[in-house]
Parts: structure tokens; C-alpha cells; sequence
């Protein structure tokens, strides 16, 4: 028994020797190994290489919150009166750049995401689908979200090609809260580009961009004035055509007969934008130009309305704005370290956009309101169409803008802004509305509303607001507050003034229905009252955290 328990021990042994000889024969899994993150410090702080690649990446972003008041001056409209609003914002930041042979290979993505609630709305927005409305009763024009891919960029060996701001822009209000002041500031576009450098900071641009953005609506007398944000019903959010009424029939040598042209503008070739820049110690200085296509259909029914025989059927040709800006940045950090003035100045025909005249009161709009209980509208179209020939006739705008930026102490700033602004009308192009208001709305009916400019010597046709030159002023001042980095906590206050370069226009807010008794104003039995300038105050409260 002994004899047999040993030689079973001893085989268990064997075997036991044998495996253990062929296991160390196998081959050893070793463990995957660990790639940490690598900081990259070719670019500057917060960049890190992507795992697995030579692509330095950097995410970046900001929170932030701002409330604010405003001056009411009335209670008319459904929407109006408010004189507080609330808007929580978040920005996400992606840079991914890479070195390649050729210089940096770089991308920029940036999305915006705003809630905003009462006065703190914006119709600009709105217009052009960055901001869709609530349709609450107590929510429609003063309930907005925003969603925004407000960059989304590549950067190579010269070439920008994606959605950036504008290479026109200069100043672009940044120094401002609200970015009340006049001046051009389309921080999104689309557009391809492409820049040459020739050494000591001077460079020169090409940029084809996105000339949707870029346009202020060619007049029409149908139009809602107010544009989509202002109107409590909902449908002109679907607005297929804009008619401006032409003359196509005359009877012995009168126009008796008349047809519409749809003044949309069709998009056939992008702007073009051209920039001269110098960036040195002491500042930067940019001189840059554009040219913007009019574009617009032909007479939409050539029976047309009225008694007369067709004598012509104009047709509207292709016209082209144009716009100029020169600015200038000046470092003064021999008055405090970090302080800063610019100085900025535009002029455009047939492109409105570009002198930023509409900058405070919402663009994309032939005409707006700034405010609530504003008395009257200011009018921002790129031109008119002349009823009698059916020609594109342009308007003129011109801007200027100074704002300086001052650091009393490192963590406390303040700001001083102000700017002028005016935008003016062809005066023949508002003789031939007020002809063709007369034959389309005989015996004083106004089918056009506010937007209609009444028969030439009338006293409605001397105190119409459409179609009048304007003029527009801003000044104001913020003190900021950044008790830590990359924390903002501050107040601005602003002032708005707004008016007619000459005359006077009815007051909307006083004679609310003056626009329905055009017949009575003529006639002396209806006095409407009127005004020649209006005004507003606004303060802004806002803490916002970058990282």
C-alpha cells in the first residue's frame, strides 16, 4: 500500500513538472500601455495633444448671466411695456491645430446656446433662424431661445474657409456689453478667404462671404414694418413675397394702371470683401471694403391693376452696393496698462448692414422700433424700386464710433462709448411711393399701413415716417469688476437717441390709429400728433466666468 501511494505521489509530481516546464514555454499577455495626456505648448496655455495623434487641441468655454432695465414709454401693443428682461448664456470653444509643412493646419468650432425672457429679446436674431420664439400668450415676444453654430472655421496656409466673422469688421463693439453704438458686427458669416501677410504686422484680405447676411430688405409698402418679432400673429412667418408696386399703363401721359414687383432678394453671387490691416505695438489700423449684389424679381402680373393700356412692362436690373470703413486701434497703456481707444468710421450705398446703422434698433428688417412705446419706426432698406422705371434706387448710411477702454486699478475697468449714425433715402424714389400710393389707394384709403408714404402734398405725405431720413445717436459707459481671472462682474448704462433729419412724423404711441385715417388727416377733421425724435435709457447687469 505504501508501495503504491508513493508511486502515484511520485507521478502527480511528474506531471506537475512537466506542465509547469511547458507553461513557462507559453507565450506572456502583456497589458496594453497607458497614453497619458501631453500638454502642448506650441500655441499657448490649455492645449493638450489628442491621444494618438500630433493634434494639439484646446476646449474652452463661458457661462454667463445678465438681467436688465429698460425705459417704457407704453402699454399699446400686446408685447410692449416691458421694462425688465432675464438671459442665461453658455459658449462652447473647440481648437484643434496641427503643424504640417505648409504652417498651422487649424479648425475652430464655437456654439452658442441663449435664453432670453422679456425686453431682452432679439428680432434680429430671430429673423435670420438663429432664435426661435415661445408661443405661450404671456410668452410670444418675450420668451427666446437661441441656438447658434457661431464659428465653425478652417485656418491653412492663408485660406479661412467656414463660418467666422466678417473681414469687414473691425471694432465690433469690444468694449461693450450690449453693443448699442453704430457700426458693422456680423460675428457669423460664411464665407472663404484668403489672407496674405508681407511681414512688420501688415496683411491684406480677399473674403467672398454669405451676402444673406448682409442685407437690409429692399422697400415695399406691404411689408410688416415691425418684422416678425414685433407681430403677435404668426403669419408672416412664412412670408413668400414682398409686392412694391410699379406703373405699367398710362392715359394721356398719366399712370393709370399698376402691377407689383417681388422685392425678396435673390442670392446670385457672394459679397466682396476686401481688407487692408497693420497690426504693431501701438495698436492695429484696418481700412476695408465690399460690394453687395441687389437682386430682386421682375413685375409679377402684367395685366396689373388700374384702366389704362399697357404702354411697359419694366423690368428690374441687377444693381451693386457698396461700402467703405476705416478703423483705427491705439494702445494708451501710458495711461494704464491694458487701456485701449478706437476710432471707426463707415459709409455704404445700397448696403446698410455695413455701416451698422441698424445696430441698436435690430437688422433684417426693412423697419423697426428699437424699443417699446418707440413713436415711431426708423427705415433701414438697402433702396427702393422706382415705380416709374422699375429701378433699383439706393439709400446711404454713414456711421462713426469712438470707445475707450480704461483699467483704473488691474481688477477694476470701465468703458466710454458713443457713436453717430444716419441713414437717407433718394428723394425721388419717395416722390414715385407717394405717386403710386396715391392710384392704389384712391379716395385716401391706406392699404399699405405704416409702412405707406402718402400722396405728395398732403399733409400725410409730410408726416409718414416711411421712407424718412433718420438719424441716430448712442453713448454710455460699463464699470467691470474682475476680483479673480477670467471673471467678469459689471454695469453698463446707455443712452439711445433717435429722429427725422427734418419735419416732423406722427407719433405712434399718441395717435395710434393715425395710419387708418389718412383721409381725415388730409381733410383737418383727424390731427394726429407728431414728433421729431424719441429716446431711450438702458442698464445691464452681467457676471460672466470664461475658462
Amino acid at each position: 500500500m505504501k508501495l503504491l501511494k508513493s508511486s502515484l505521489l511520485g507521478s502527480a509530481a511528474a506531471f506537475a513538472a512537466v506542465g509547469a516546464a511547458h507553461a513557462a514555454d507559453l507565450p506572456v499577455k502583456k497589458a496594453v500601455p497607458i497614453e497619458y495626456v501631453r500638454v502642448c505648448g506650441a500655441y499657448g496655455a490649455g492645449f493638450f495633444y489628442i491621444p494618438g495623434t500630433d493634434t494639439c487641441l484646446r476646449i474652452s468655454g463661458r457661462a454667463r448671466f445678465e438681467g436688465g432695465y429698460m425705459t417704457s414709454y407704453s402699454r399699446q401693443n400686446a408685447n410692449g411695456g416691458d421694462t425688465s428682461g432675464y438671459q442665461g448664456r453658455m459658449r462652447i470653444n473647440l481648437d484643434a491645430r496641427t503643424q504640417t509643412a505648409y504652417g498651422t493646419l487649424r479648425a475652430f468650432a464655437r456654439l452658442d446656446a441663449i435664453a432670453r425672457t422679456g425686453y431682452i429679446t432679439s428680432g434680429t436674431q430671430q429673423r435670420i433662424g438663429n432664435a426661435f420664439p415661445g408661443l405661450g400668450i404671456d410668452q410670444f415676444g418675450r420668451d427666446q431661445q437661441h441656438v447658434n453654430a457661431d464659428k465653425a472655421f478652417i485656418q491653412f496656409a492663408g485660406l479661412t474657409a467656414g463660418r467666422a466673422s466678417s473681414f469687414f469688421d473691425f471694432y465690433a463693439h469690444d468694449f461693450e456689453i450690449y453693443g448699442a453704438t453704430a457700426g458693422s458686427d456680423v460675428a457669423s458669416t460664411n464665407l472663404l478667404a484668403y489672407t496674405a501677410t508681407f511681414g512688420n504686422g501688415l496683411s491684406t484680405t480677399v473674403s467672398a462671404e454669405d451676402p444673406v447676411y448682409r442685407r437690409s430688405p429692399i422697400f415695399s409698402p406691404t411689408n410688416n414694418p415691425a418684422g416678425l418679432q414685433n407681430n403677435a400673429t404668426l403669419a408672416n412667418f412664412a412670408q413668400t413675397s414682398a409686392p412694391a408696386p410699379v406703373f405699367i399703363g398710362y392715359t394721356d401721359g398719366l399712370p393709370s394702371r399698376y402691377s407689383f414687383v417681388d422685392a425678396i432678394e435673390r442670392s446670385r453671387v457672394p459679397d466682396i470683401v476686401g481688407a487692408l490691416r497693420l497690426d504693431q505695438a501701438w495698436g492695429s489700423a484696418q481700412v476695408s471694403a465690399a460690394v453687395h449684389e441687389l437682386n430682386v424679381g421682375n413685375v409679377q402680373n402684367g395685366a396689373g391693376i388700374g384702366t389704362g393700356s399697357n404702354l411697359s412692362i419694366p423690368h428690374t436690373s441687377t444693381a451693386y452696393g457698396w461700402a467703405v470703413q476705416g478703423g483705427l486701434k491705439i494702445n494708451t497703456p501710458f495711461i494704464a496698462l491694458g487701456d485701449a481707444l478706437y476710432l471707426q468710421s463707415a459709409y455704404s450705398n445700397g448696403a446698410q448692414i455695413y455701416a451698422g446703422y441698424s445696430a441698436f434698433a435690430g437688422s433684417y428688417t426693412q423697419a423697426s422700433a428699437g424699443y417699446h412705446g418707440q413713436k415711431f419706426n426708423q427705415y433701414f432698406s438697402d433702396a427702393t424700386i422706382d415705380p416709374f422705371t422699375g429701378q433699383l434706387r439706393e439709400s446711404r448710411a454713414f456711421s462713426a464710433v469712438a470707445s475707450f477702454l480704461h483699467y483704473w486699478t488691474p481688477e477694476w475697468r470701465s468703458a466710454f462709448f458713443g457713436s453717430y449714425g444716419e441713414q437717407d433715402f433718394d428723394r425721388s424714389a419717395r416722390l414715385g411711393q407717394g405717386a403710386i400710393f396715391g392710384l392704389a389707394n384712391p379716395r385716401g384709403a391706406n392699404r399699405f399701413g405704416a409702412s405707406a408714404v402718402g400722396l405728395p402734398g398732403t399733409r400725410f405725405y409730410a408726416i409718414s415716417e416711411a421712407l424718412r431720413d433718420t438719424y441716430q445717436v448712442v453713448a454710455g459707459a460699463s464699470l467691470i469688476w474682475s476680483p479673480v481671472r477670467d471673471l467678469d462682474i459689471g454695469v453698463e448704462g446707455f443712452y439711445t437717441q433717435v429722429g427725422v433729419k427734418s419735419g416732423r412724423v406722427i407719433d405712434l404711441d399718441k395717435s395710434p390709429t393715425a395710419y387708418a385715417n389718412v383721409a381725415g388727416i388730409n381733410a383737418g377733421t383727424f390731427v394726429p400728433r407728431t414728433v421729431t425724435q424719441d429716446s431711450v435709457s438702458q442698464v445691464r447687469f452681467r457676471v460672466q466666468r470664461d475658462f
